[in-house]
């Protein structure tokens, strides 16, 4: 499955965006989706997953409240609505798949577990 993300931009802090993130191919509601993002100097972190059929959901506490991840398997589409964002939200934000049906959410939190990634999209939030 390819992936291209879009949405990104540079926001005022409180303000929110939207990310969305298109696949290819056919098999899209096999795949558990995730969310992960890369500041500036520093590694990637898991931001959410959501499992395949999309009833259930896992994120990391900095955004848990904030962010909800979501996913439109006849679109082949799994978005990341961000709200209240603040400065330290600021990082590129990637897209990432993993194949298989049922997967727990709760494995699926390091970059090492998906197979496929997009290119990024750049989130800039100013104070």
């Amino acid at each position: 499955v390819q992936l291209v993300e879009s949405g990104g931009g540079s926001v005022q802090a409180g303000d929110s965006l939207r990310l969305s993130c298109a696949a290819s191919g056919r098999t899209f509601s096999s795949y558990t989706m995730g969310w992960f993002r890369q500041p500036p100097g520093k590694e990637r972190e898991f931001v959410a997953t959501m499992g395949s059929s999309g009833s259930s959901t896992y994120y990391a506490d900095s955004v848990k409240g904030r962010f909800t991840i979501s996913r439109d398997n006849a679109k082949n589409t799994v978005y990341l609505q961000m709200n209240s964002l603040n400065p330290e939200d600021t990082a590129v934000y990637y897209c990432a798949a993993r194949w298989g049906l049922g997967v727990p959410v709760r494995t699926s939190t390091s970059p090492a577990a998906y197979g496929n990634w997009g290119q990024g999209t750049q989130v800039t939030v100013s104070s």
